[in-house]
């Protein structure tokens, strides 16, 4: 269980420095090509949003069927435990969610670039003409 958390978490790793990357100033020609290269490499990432939508599905029903440890029956080992297994569920939420935003938030810079190299290209054309 604990690999698909550890996959997901250097998945996240990897959108943030590319995020990082795509933000980060530099040449035209040399961004252009890292942009075309993400993009070509964003196709296949697109599997880590249903990866990450059933790791929330498999939490939401984790959750559900979670025993409680609320009464004082409990000992404080059980409700330890309880706790620890409570602050990982919301974690991995957060692990989750952060892959998703990450992705869309790489796919919409990518966008936002072609665009602006479209737009720029036009421009360029009519000024010739």
């Amino acid at each position: 269980m604990a690999l698909q958390w550890i996959i997901l978490s250097y998945v996240v790793a990897v959108e943030a420095a590319i995020a990082l990357l795509l933000t980060l100033p530099a040449p035209k020609l040399l961004k252009s090509r890292v942009v075309s290269l993400i993009s070509i490499l964003l196709q296949p990432a697109m599997g880590i949003v249903p990866f990450a939508a059933f790791q929330l599905l498999d939490i939401y029903w984790k959750n559900e069927h979670r025993l409680m440890c609320t009464s004082e029956v409990c000992t404080a080992a059980e409700r330890d435990r309880y706790e620890k297994s409570i602050y990982k569920a919301q974690r991995n939420v957060v692990l989750c969610a952060a892959a998703c935003l990450l992705y869309w938030f790489v796919f919409r810079l990518c966008k936002y670039y072609k665009e602006i190299q479209k737009l720029e290209e036009a421009e360029k054309k009519l000024k010739d003409q």
